[in-house]
């Protein structure tokens, strides 16, 4: 393939999750599925999704502005801008913002399967169904997903670390 993507400062695929907004960058066809970017807004005080477990692709996380807390098992951190979480398939993880003001972080997906479950997500919210429990781990099963439940949502705050301890 050899055409180039560009997308504009307000451009893309823009998908509202409630208080959370998804603007996908890159859908994965100008890489042949290979990887996919979004950019996430997280209003101040917002928590994200409940830990979960991807087995199917890689996830990765800049924090491009605020904060963004990662949960990790039965650790918390707290990622200022500037941070880059890599999550390997299998690894427990969840994120919010804690913060006072807006979080935006930059998303990647390797490959690009998990782009269509921000859509179906999005299609189950705007027909203004409730997210229950079930409902979210239906939509999560689709893209080989799983909860991980055996961890608490209370998860203790640790302080950030090098790279490769989350």
């Amino acid at each position: 393939m050899d055409q180039v993507s560009l997308i504009e400062p307000n451009g893309g695929e823009h998908i509202d999750l409630g208080p959370i907004q998804i603007r996908i960058l890159e859908g994965g066809d100008t890489t042949q599925h290979r990887l996919a970017v979004g950019e996430i807004t997280i209003p101040a005080h917002t928590p994200g999704p409940p830990q979960h477990r991807h087995s199917g692709h890689d996830e990765g996380f800049y924090v491009v502005s605020g904060l963004a807390r990662f949960q990790v098992g039965d650790l918390s951190y707290d990622a200022p801008a500037g941070t880059f979480v890599m999550v390997p398939p299998g690894a427990p993880h969840g994120f919010g913002n804690p913060s006072d003001a807006t979080t935006v972080l930059l998303n990647t997906f390797t490959p690009d399967l998990y782009v269509q479950y921000f859509r179906d997500l999005g299609d189950f919210i705007a027909k203004d169904r409730p997210m229950t429990p079930e409902a979210m781990i239906d939509i999560m099963s689709r893209y080989a997903t799983t909860p991980a439940t055996e961890f608490s949502p209370a998860a203790r705050t640790a302080d950030f670390r090098p790279p490769n301890i989350l």
